[in-house]
């Protein structure tokens, strides 16, 4: 199939999967759809291990989103099928650059649409599609636009069309062809501008020759001088970050115990200032090592206190890991602390990178190439895994475990509550989740959470 067919198709599907429905699974069969189609249309040489591993992840989201129908796997759908449209046309193209390239055609894509040689055939089409393109696609879409003008201008002239008995909604159809009709056409038909594609080596991971020349990085300032201000820069920060993490460490397991309050939110202050000091860590290392001193033999030095300040700050991730442990045993199992040791693992990567980056000799932007990817891993561990049904299933161990809460707060908790009513011979309980999950089953085929057609009394 041709680059229009692609757009037509999944346009149709689009209008098809959500006419009348919610969202739900019909995304998830939309998602399938168009990474088959992806893999089918993508050439052989653009077929690399990224672009198979996209594949499978794209599939595993749709079916994540499928299931659980939240925010994570819809944001695990939406990222999969894009990296996938990307790299099934630049294999070679930086990843930074998706977002830039998805804006660009988004804002563009009214200018494409109408340049109509760059996406359908610049010869005559035969047969089926040239009458169907030439009397009625076309021609529909023009007499759709003009009779929402007329109808809008006119209420004679719009109940003339409302006296007749349609079972269909002309604005939702309509609406969805627009939308779906936009999607398929900036998935299946994006533009790279030569700007970007020109600027790509700038994302390369390694320095080029010319900047492994030893010279100064500022003008009023010598090699020699810089050099010595890296050295006094991460002695400095080093005797500071001790001291820092033996008050840190003190303040968290010696003083007095707290109220649970005061506990929670010291522990998110204290996290928030570990991930603050992570990040500007990780920016001063960028500052001194985005160029020469990669390559110069005499900051050997200063390297050894770079290495010493990432590996003591990775001491005070762990401490700060330690910590949320501690407050998860005393008061268990929630999303924002499972949050904080997803932050600090995160923390924790940028620390090895940033220690690669010195050890290998690589550009800042390295950091930023390979962090892309571990966010990605991050949204799809998010998506992939019932957090909430972890959750509930321990803290259902627990004395304190607050039955509302997890119904009200925590999703897909309903088959650990129905596991807990029935331990405790809560009717009650059993009835509301049973309730709940009657509602969901009721939905249309297409808007159904697949998690809830598992649901047995």
């Amino acid at each position: 199939m041709k680059t229009h067919h692609h757009i037509f198709l999944t346009a149709a599907l689009f209008v098809i999967v959500f006419y009348d429905q919610d969202i739900g699974l019909n995304l998830g069969i939309l998602g399938i759809v168009y990474a088959v189609l992806t893999l089918f249309k993508t050439p052989e040489r653009n077929r690399t291990r990224i672009f198979l591993i996209l594949f499978v992840t794209s599939i595993l989201s749709s079916f994540a989103f499928a299931w659980f129908r939240d925010f994570p796997s819809l944001l695990a759908v939406v990222s999969s099928l894009l990296l996938l449209g990307y790299r099934s046309k630049n294999r070679k193209l930086k990843i930074l650059f998706l977002i830039p390239v998805f804006i660009i055609n988004s804002f563009t894509s009214i200018f494409r649409f109408f340049n109509f040689d760059s996406w359908l055939p610049k010869k005559n089409i035969s047969g089926v599609w040239q009458k169907t393109l030439a009397f009625i696609i076309i021609p529909l879409l023009f007499i759709s636009i003009f009779f929402g003008i007329y109808s809008v201008g006119s209420d004679h002239f719009a109940a003339v069309f409302r006296d007749y008995e349609l079972d269909i909604n002309i604005w939702q159809v309509l609406a969805l062809t627009v939308l779906g009709f936009f999607i398929a056409f900036n998935y299946w038909n994006y533009a790279v501008e030569r700007l970007i594609y020109q600027k790509n080596c700038l994302l390369d991971d390694d320095f080029p020759d010319n900047c492994k020349v030893q010279k100064s990085t500022y003008s009023f300032l010598d090699l020699d001088a810089e050099r010595t201000s890296g050295v006094i820069s991460f002695f400095c920060l080093n005797i500071l970050l001790i001291f820092f993490i033996i008050t840190y460490n003190y303040e968290q397991f010696y003083e007095i115990s707290k109220t649970p309050v005061q506990l929670s939110e010291e522990t998110h202050e204290r996290v928030n200032a570990v991930i603050m000091s992570i990040i500007m860590a990780v920016l001063v290392i960028m500052f001194y090592f985005k160029s020469g001193f990669n390559f110069d033999p005499k900051a050997k030095l200063m390297k050894l206190l770079a290495r010493i300040w990432i590996i003591l700050n990775a001491i005070l991730v762990f401490s700060a890991a330690l910590k949320n442990y501690e407050y998860i045993i005393s008061y268990g199992l929630t999303y924002k602390r499972l949050g904080v040791f997803a932050f600090l693992l995160l923390a924790l990567i940028g620390l090895a990178l940033t220690f690669i980056k010195i050890q290998k000799k690589k550009r800042n932007v390295f950091l930023f190439n390979t962090m892309i990817w571990y966010f990605y891993g991050t949204i799809l561990a998010c998506s992939y895994v019932n957090w909430g049904g972890i959750i509930t299933s321990q803290n259902m161990k627990r004395k304190d475990f607050a039955v509302n809460y997890h119904f009200e707060q925590i999703n897909f908790s309903e088959r650990g509550l129905l596991k807990y009513a029935v331990e405790k011979n809560d009717l009650q309980l059993k009835k509301k989740v049973l309730e709940k999950a009657k509602q969901e089953k009721s939905k249309p085929f297409l808007s159904k959470i697949l998690y809830f057609e598992t649901l047995k009394e």
